[in-house]
């Protein structure tokens, strides 16, 4: 089966599990595991949704940038030969 171990082996082994912790404990242990893991799912889909707005910004161009690009771009003006 897995790794060599056969069905009873498996099975005596979890036997045992139950005697030294007992139903109780494991049902907690269960629990506990369980919450950990609904907590980090929820933990990873928060951290998506937040990440989203912050990419989305970042891809956008500034707000007046479009208007910028439709003006016609003027060369800057001759210096007047005055020293300041």
């Amino acid at each position: 089966m897995i790794g060599g171990i056969s069905g009873w082996q498996l099975l005596i082994l979890l036997l045992i599990v139950v005697l030294v912790f007992g139903t109780k404990r494991l049902r907690n242990i269960g629990s506990d595991l369980g919450s950990a893991v609904k907590g980090f799912r929820k933990g990873m889909e928060d951290e998506n949704k937040t990440d989203e707005p912050d990419q989305i910004s970042s891809e956008l161009p500034p707000s007046n940038a479009h208007q910028d690009s439709d003006k016609e771009e003027k060369p800057a003006a001759p210096p007047t030969g005055k020293d300041v």
